[in-house]
């Protein structure tokens, strides 16, 4: 039988609030015996540097402050990925993004700047550690962190979809990625730049008002749904179908536009309250 030509894209996720539901920075603090308050208030400390790229405050800390540098070891990063609360059906995903669309096939990738070790341990059996890049450090024989390899935050995410699209052959308007924060930025305006697909899984404006298309859910699999209606072409029916062959019903689906809208006062209308008071 004739293998039927199916279109590639590549899907790159961010991983923290995106394929999780708490931050590695915090995992990691409470592994430590660090309190919450206190590693805001380094992480806050560090997003004022100028020369820490946004999303990899944590790397950062690791390599800089004392607290982090002295006590953290990569068996300590292993470890705090598997305590990381993951939302459920990566793994479905993984596997309908594969094959469960016809006419289309997705290569699953996870492009984050936490700690790679932390990643590959939180979704070791779901993701191919191959199919998995974050902040990359060199180690001493001891397991203490000596140098910062790579960090794949702010345009550093940029660098290594672009990577990607070059080893597989992916052309960029054939590029879908998701993500919820800041150091998401850079690399959703490239993939729409360049005509690819982006999805925020937050209603935070940085990047909600960037994506083409936001999905908000506690199961992972909600995330298919736009790449299911606007790029497979999907109707609603047929996505309940498939949601229902993996024992979900869609018990609500609600599509909203929302305008953030901040008013102050005019300069005229100060001026008639003053004389008013007057």
């Amino acid at each position: 039988m004739a293998v039927k030509h199916r279109k590639q894209y590549l899907f790159a996720s961010d991983f923290d609030q995106t394929l999780t539901f708490n931050d590695t920075g915090y995992v990691l603090s409470e592994l430590l015996g660090i309190s919450v308050e206190e590693f805001e208030r380094k992480a806050k400390g560090m997003a004022k540097l100028n020369l820490v790229q946004q999303g990899a405050e944590l790397s950062y800390l690791l390599l800089h402050d004392p607290e982090f540098r002295t006590r953290v070891r990569r068996d300590d990063l292993i470890e705090a990925g598997k305590r990381i609360r993951l939302k459920e059906n990566i793994k479905q995903i993984y596997e309908i993004l594969d094959r469960r669309i016809e006419g289309f096939h997705f290569d699953f990738y996870v492009v984050s700047a936490s700690p790679v070790e932390v990643i590959q341990s939180a979704l070791e059996g779901i993701v191919p550690e191959d199919h998995i890049f974050g902040t990359e450090f060199k180690y001493k024989a001891s397991g203490e962190i000596e140098s910062l390899v790579r960090a794949t935050a702010g345009y550093g995410k940029v660098t290594r979809l672009e990577q990607l699209e070059a080893e597989l052959g992916i052309p960029a308007d054939h590029i879908v990625y998701v993500g919820d924060g800041s150091s998401d930025i850079h690399v959703m305006l490239h993939v729409n730049r360049r005509d690819g697909f982006t999805i925020a899984v937050s209603e935070s404006k940085l990047v909600a008002q960037i994506a083409k298309r936001t999905v908000l859910g506690d199961n992972a699999l909600a995330t298919l749904v736009p790449i299911l209606e606007d790029i497979a072409g999907w109707q609603r029916p047929q996505i309940r179908q498939l949601f229902e062959s993996y024992g979900f019903l869609i018990q609500g689906w609600d599509r909203v536009q929302t305008d953030w809208v901040t008013l102050r006062p005019s300069m005229s209308a100060e001026k008639a309250t003053v004389a008013e008071v007057k």
